[in-house]
């Protein structure tokens, strides 16, 4: 009988023990992104387990160019994605498709992420500041891109008439360095890590960065609508395991020195094969110590900026007059989020 007692309790024991217990299934999740460092928080928790610990099996699907990762999750095929807003975004989330749920990369002094490039030929001609856009082709993925909108905001700042501006929209990151390399166009704007690569190959000059001139809230981690309606705990854990990511981020690429020099270290080195992984064109280390742009460790948005966008697309008529931020914005996912308006 005591033997019978003592085999019954082991095999209770066992049942109730987290090492045998019944593995809960996993929800299936997808995200479109582009292949850039500045999507790096979501590779870094994908492959740190990250959403896995959070109940989230992640599928990411890598897209060339912002609006094509927008019109994934409106059409469903995605439920996530992040990139910079676009006049596409906006249309989508006006109709009621998209809900923006964190802050992803944004334009911070100091920390470089989109460059302005010109063509060698074009910098050998004197075309040397991005004050000197006017007259000048530009290599752009779509109109209303973030791209035209980087050059509006140089156009608004500098005093130049932005139709003065040959914008030639060739659909993606790959096909506008492809442009400037066979000198189809005069400059293109293009991400860090892609604009010193062409520098690298001699085929353009760097002749400035859009922090310099004009900082800004770029991207946003969205969801769909549906998913934030139906399944709004799910959404906290995804963001969740997305904040994780934002914070080894910052902690590896972020730091400075108290002069104000980046400090890449042990932590960057060991975040490395992740960016190898899913960022195109591979970076270097040294990449990385110039393009790692900035983003606020916990997700936080800059929300007064977002209004700001909103009102300059729909002023170029590429918006509906009738879409409001307040439509397709949903702060409860993040706390403390910055520059929030004035009522």
């Amino acid at each position: 009988m005591l033997s019978r007692r003592l085999l019954l309790s082991l095999c209770a024991a066992l049942l109730l023990s987290p090492a045998v217990a019944i593995a809960q299934p996993k929800d299936k999740v997808a995200i479109s992104a582009l292949p850039f460092i500045s999507t790096a928080p979501i590779f870094i928790a994908k492959e740190r387990g990250y959403f896995d610990a959070e109940g989230i099996d992640l599928d990411i699907k890598v897209f060339n160019a912002a609006q094509a990762v927008a019109v994934a999750v409106a059409s469903n095929d995605t439920q996530f994605g992040i990139t910079a807003f676009t006049g596409g975004f906006f249309n989508l989330a006006g109709k009621g498709a998209l809900k923006v749920v964190a802050a992803q990369s944004r334009e911070e002094p100091g920390y470089n992420f989109v460059a302005y490039v010109a063509s060698k030929k074009a910098y050998d001609a004197g075309f040397r500041s991005p004050k000197d856009f006017a007259g000048k082709s530009v290599a752009i993925t779509t109109v209303g891109s973030s791209f035209h909108y980087n050059l509006g905001m140089l156009a608004d700042k500098y005093g130049f008439k932005l139709d003065s501006v040959q914008m030639k929209p060739v659909q993606s990151i790959p096909n506008m360095m492809a442009a400037l390399t066979g000198g189809q166009v005069d400059a293109t704007i293009l991400p860090a890590n892609n604009a010193l690569k062409l520098e690298a190959d001699g085929a353009g000059k760097i002749i400035g960065w859009v922090h310099e001139h004009t900082p800004w809230q770029l991207g946003v981690l969205f969801a769909s609508s549906k998913i934030v309606k139906e399944q709004r705990p799910l959404v906290a854990r995804f963001v969740r395991a997305y904040q994780k990511g934002l914070a080894d981020y910052a902690a590896a690429f972020l730091a400075k020195d108290s002069q104000g020099n980046r400090m890449v270290g042990e932590k960057a080195l060991a975040l490395m094969p992740v960016l190898e992984k899913w960022v195109q064109p591979k970076p270097s280390i040294d990449t990385v110590k110039v393009a790692a742009n900035y983003m606020d460790p916990q997700g936080r948005l800059l929300v007064k900026n977002i209004y700001d966008q909103l009102a300059w697309y729909q002023a170029q008529g590429l918006v509906d007059k009738s879409v409001k931020v307040e439509d397709f914005l949903d702060l409860s996912f993040v706390k403390g989020h910055l520059d929030l308006p004035k009522r």
